[in-house]
């Protein structure tokens, strides 16, 4: 069975909390905060002011430039605001807060159930309604869509690689996509390979989650969806890992940057972002909610919600029973590669795509102690990396030797840090080094205009 070649772990997956609810539409909150930067690159800019109606689906954030994705309305109502407020990391954003009057949509929509499946549309006509739509990647990375569907002059895309490993530890909301609502997902498989003129398409899917990999075949087979495979790929973390399920589905392996994905005919999508092109293309249906895993061992109840961006972490939690006693972390994502909540008045967002609640020992770092040139880090390091070097050059701010050893080329999966047997937080001073170097790039490419 195919994985990739280099590097990885198995951690525990502890999905079994969540891994059989189904998909439950969470009511809608009586206000919304929504972010301008939901997505990688420019902020949207806001065209609402305060006072403004608005109807769900309306467009009140504008892209501003190429790499950057418009911002709709998930709610009827009032602008209340707009004005900078706390992000889940407790930085400040600007959003547009909107307090809700009923559940309105633009007529536009098509909110009936029926698979629209026929797709005439040229690859332009795509790519441009999915731009319209807000659609960025779901799996985490927020990369807006149609950029990645716009193949560069003299590059050629020769197949599509679905994201469908989910292997980051307690999230399940892709799981339940494939399972719920297969159809969607594979018709919005086939308006991708449309719009990058490909004829194949891989759904890559790890091998603990034999339902869904029989419920997508037995789809693809029933309905003749053509040029279009799942294939099973070994339980190994972090084989979602753009890089590493080409290399497992493919076999290429992709340069270091600023190689891409194209650069060996390859164009990579995320399931859930794949029934938001079906939706955006078919349906007309910004991109206003998405389907997101609320789990913890600990918590009364967890769930996997479709729920509208800009809603509270505190109005989804107050749903699955509250915070358990204690010592309680809060992650957006997952373990392994989430993000501390420190703030849960936050909003979910585009990028969100599960909320793990962690308490008890499990919240709890095991004590820091020196390193012992073991190289576990270095065995299990994805990409081929040093990080315990990359670590102590970003503690020691020596930024130009850390660039100089690829720290860019970290993808930030957290095996290193796994694995320590001293329990060294290095994938911490890695994201500071990374952080810093390629602000340090940005700043050089400027200085040369």
């Amino acid at each position: 069975m195919r994985t990739f070649p280099i590097g990885g772990i198995h951690p525990q997956d502890n999905k079994e909390w969540s891994k059989d609810k189904a998909i439950e539409v969470l009511e809608l909150p009586n206000e919304v905060m929504i972010p301008m930067i939901q997505h990688i690159g420019a902020p949207a800019t806001p065209i609402v002011a305060k006072g403004d109606k608005v109807l769900v689906g309306q467009l009140i954030g504008q892209a501003v430039g190429f790499v950057s994705a418009n911002i709709h309305s998930p709610i009827s109502g009032t602008v209340t605001s707009v004005d900078a407020y706390p992000n889940g990391q407790g930085q400040r954003r600007m959003m547009i807060v909107i307090k809700r009057e009923g559940d309105e949509w633009l007529e536009s929509i098509d909110r009936s159930t029926e698979l629209k499946r026929e797709c005439r549309l040229q690859p332009t006509e795509i790519i441009e309604k999915i731009k319209r739509a807000g659609v960025v990647g779901l799996g985490g990375a927020q990369f807006p869509t149609h950029v990645k569907l716009s193949i560069p002059d003299g590059q050629r895309a020769e197949v599509l690689v679905i994201n469908g490993v989910e292997c980051e530890p307690y999230l399940t909301s892709d799981y339940r996509n494939m399972l719920e609502r297969g159809e969607m997902l594979l018709t919005g498989v086939e308006i991708l390979m449309r719009a990058i003129g490909v004829e194949r398409a891989v759904i890559g899917v790890e091998n603990n989650k034999p339902d869904a990999i029989k419920h997508l075949r037995d789809i693809i087979s029933r309905d003749n969806y053509r040029g279009i495979e799942v294939m099973p790929l070994k339980l190994r973390y972090p084989q979602g890992g753009e890089k590493q399920l080409i290399a497992a589905v493919t076999g290429r392996q992709i340069a270091p940057p600023p190689a891409l994905p194209i650069s060996e005919g390859a164009v990579v999508c995320n399931v859930s972002s794949a029934i938001a092109v079906y939706e955006a293309v078919q349906k007309d249906k910004p991109l206003i909610e998405r389907v997101v895993t609320i789990t913890g061992k600990e918590l009364k109840s967890t769930h996997n919600y479709l729920a509208r961006f800009g809603t509270s972490l505190d109005f989804i939690l107050d749903h699955v029973g509250g915070l358990p006693e204690g010592d309680v972390k809060l992650l957006n994502g997952g373990p392994m590669m989430g993000r501390s909540i420190v703030d849960t008045s936050a909003p979910l967002i585009k990028g969100c795509s599960g909320i793990t609640v962690l308490s008890g020992q499990s919240v709890a770092r095991g004590k820091e102690g020196a390193c012992i040139k073991c190289a576990k880090c270095v065995s299990v390091c994805p990409m081929g990396l040093e990080p315990y070097l990359l670590s102590k050059l970003a503690k020691l701010q020596k930024w130009d030797i850390a660039e100089e050893h690829n720290t860019i080329d970290c993808i930030e999966c957290g095996c290193c840090s796994y694995t320590c047997p001293s329990n060294l937080p290095l994938l911490d001073y890695i994201r500071i080094g990374k952080q810093t170097v390629m602000t340090n790039i940005r700043a050089r490419a400027a200085a040369k205009k």
